[in-house]
């Protein structure tokens, strides 16, 4: 057993922070955790893509980044593969893939975005402009308007 222990940390969606990295970007990062919160190097982010929104083309050195499609549609690119992309649907990149994401939908485009090791991703992000995020966020931060049937067994 660890002799280091961590208090687990509870925050509230009003506490995420939002930012676009350039100016020019049609893709809005809110942090959900960050290495400081977690005391861990990961990053976690909901990754909101307007209609028609793209993520340039990135990599990353020693990340795996994993995504979790929350709402919309996409599709995403790495090494020269195409996948269609949907609520529900995970995608994993591994270190040093090149890839983007771009929404085909004609709603936003929802994602959960896990990042381990952090590389530096949250301090781009918070370098990056700070944004609001608006009533539609907010539902699906909230999960407001997702309602999962029962599944019967």
């Amino acid at each position: 057993m660890s002799e280091y222990c961590t208090i687990a940390v509870a925050k509230s969606i009003r506490d995420y922070q939002a930012f676009r990295i350039s100016p020019n970007d049609t893709n809005r990062l809110a942090i959900v955790f960050d290495p400081e919160t977690a005391d861990r190097s990961l990053a976690v982010c909901v990754e909101i893509f307007d209609i028609g929104g793209k993520t340039p083309p990135n990599r990353h050195n020693m990340a795996v980044e994993m995504f979790f499609v929350l709402k919309g549609k996409g599709a995403a690119y790495c090494d020269g593969k195409v996948v269609k992309i949907e609520a529900g649907d995970s995608l994993l990149v591994p270190p040093t893939g090149i890839h983007e994401i771009w929404n085909t939908g004609n709603d936003r485009l929802y994602l959960l975005c896990i990042m381990v090791p952090n590389e530096d991703f949250i301090e781009l992000i918070r370098r990056g402009m700070p944004v609001e995020l608006d009533e539609e966020d907010w539902q699906v931060l909230r999960r407001s308007e997702a309602r999962v049937p029962a599944i019967s067994y």
